[in-house]
This record gives structure tokens, sequence and C-alpha cells, in this order.
């Protein structure tokens, strides 16, 4: 007889899984006490003199089952958490840690319910959404020298894309508080970031004191679905391109992702062209169940 397929406590039951919760965010408790990592905290409203990069992402998504009241509770989630980094300066051996900034998230704060991924499953719940401003900032440090220290994944495939696809438009996963982002400004120079909004958009900007003498680039290959059983995946490798910008010589090649994200959202949003392993025609090709396969774009 074969044996059982040993369930995790955290599996077990909802209980289960809230002490594994409070068991975590208490040992990373214990870990930052311990620790002699020196955390960024100061911010200054004068700006750096160089802007290294810049980045923005639309901020309400839209699409078959995308719940608008979410998404404006995402924007107001995403304003609270970006306060105390707009204007963060990281100093030459110092750490940015996204929950060392923001704290508990707690309504007490003014967070609202917005999505999460709980169970492999978009849910709502208290601070949904904060991800978009992990991944956002993620970005920015990938087109600098800044050393990411601790990056955890989820699905990057949580809304149909719209546009030109780019490559890490989400991904980054944050959860209070062991479920982290960091990096670590091992350079000579201070680094400053920079998060601001308007009406559609999010945006954010790192700076710096002097100029990089490298370029970084985002490069994705292979990108695709697949279809494994019910479930759809979008399947991609994303690397990080070093070059010399004085020379444009070719410096490294960093795999940033072996990217497997299983599609939450309808997959009659995918573009039917993009799936390999399914005959065709799927059902949707023709227009059923979505937009007519010609009026879909790839990207985000």
């Amino acid at each position: 007889m074969a044996d059982k397929k040993r369930v995790r406590f955290c599996d077990i039951n909802p209980v289960t899984y809230a002490i594994s919760v409070k068991k975590e965010i208490a040992k990373r408790h214990i870990e930052n006490a311990r620790s002699s990592e020196r955390f960024a905290t100061a911010r200054c409203e004068e700006k750096l003199p160089v802007v290294l990069s810049h980045k923005s992402n639309i901020l309400i998504k839209t699409g078959k089952g995308v719940d608008p009241v979410l998404q404006q509770n995402k924007v107001v989630n995403l304003k609270i958490a970006s306060e105390p980094m707009n204007g963060l300066v990281i100093h030459p051996g110092e750490t940015f840690s996204f929950f060392k900034l923001t704290g508990k998230i707690t309504p007490k704060k003014g967070y609202k319910a917005g999505r999460v991924i709980q169970g492999g499953k978009l849910v709502p719940d208290v601070g949904g959404g904060l991800c978009n401003l992990a991944n956002t900032i993620h970005l920015l440090v990938l087109d600098s020298p800044l050393d990411v220290t601790e990056f955890h994944t989820h699905s990057d495939a949580l809304a149909p894309d719209h546009g030109k696809r780019v490559p890490m438009s989400a991904g980054t996963s944050v959860g209070y508080n062991y479920v982290d982002f960091r990096f670590k400004n091992n350079t000579d120079q201070d680094f400053q970031l920079l998060i601001w909004f308007d009406e559609e958009r999010m945006y954010g900007e790192l700076r710096c004191e002097k100029e990089i003498p490298l370029a970084y680039e985002i490069v994705e290959e292979d990108h695709h679905f697949e279809k494994e059983g019910e479930d759809y995946y979008r399947v991609s490798k994303i690397y990080r391109d070093v070059k010399d910008k004085s020379t444009g010589a070719f410096v490294r090649r960093d795999l940033i992702w072996d990217n497997r994200s299983k599609v939450m959202f309808d997959p009659s949003e995918i573009p039917a062209d993009q799936i390999r392993g399914v005959a065709f025609p799927v059902p949707w090709a023709d227009g059923e169940g979505g937009a007519p396969r010609q009026e879909r774009t790839h990207g985000f």
C-alpha cells in the first residue's frame, strides 16, 4: 500500500494555519531583534540628484471577476503603506525592509480588504494589494547595483494582460512580517526611494548621488501559457542583463525567476495563440467566453 501523503500542520484546518502564521511572525521578530542589520528609516524631502530608475503601473485592474470595490480598497492600502517609504534614504550598509517600515497591517491604521492569495485562490483580506507596491520597488531595485537579499514570489498572472508585456509586472509577494521584501545598499553612496500617485497610476522612482557605470535590463524568454489539468500557468524565464554603459559590453546575465505562475483570472482572457499543449481551436478562440482573439494584446 502506498504511503499517504504527509499533511503539513498548517494545512490541517484554519486554526492550525493561524497558529503557524503566528509562529512565523514571532520567529521573524526574534530574528530581527538578534540581527545586527541596520535598517533604513530616515526620510528626506530633498531629492537626490540622479534619477536611476522610474516605474509606474495602473492602480485599478479590470477583467472578469475583478471586484471594483476591492480594487479601490487596494489603492487605499497602497497609499498608507507607501507613506513611510516616500523619500526614504538608504545609506551605505543599510537594508530596506518592507515590513520594518509599514509595521503590522491592521484596520486601525486604515487598511481595508483587498485581494490576497490564500490556498491558491484570490480572496479578500485586510491589506490586500500591497504586493503591487513591493513589486514596483523590486523593479526599481533591479535597475540598480543594490542587492536583493529577500524575495518571495506568488502568481505572475493575477489579471489579464493589457498592452505590451512587462516582465516582472507582478509576482513579488509580501505578507506580514515573515514574507518580506528586502534589499541592501552595499555601495559607497546614498540611494533614495520615491513613491507617489495620481488618479490612475502609482509611480516609483529610485535616485542616487552619482551616476552608475552599469546599465540593467530585464529580459523575458520563452513566454507562454500551459494547461495542466483544469488549470493554466504562465511560463517564462526572467533574467537581468548587466552591461557597461560606456562601452555597451555585456557584463553578466542573472536569472531572477524561473516563472511558472498559476493563472488566477478567467482563462478565456488568455490569447489562444499563446497557449501550448492545447489542441486548437480552444473554446474562446472565436470569441466565446471572452473578447475576440484578434482584440487581445499581450502585456500589462
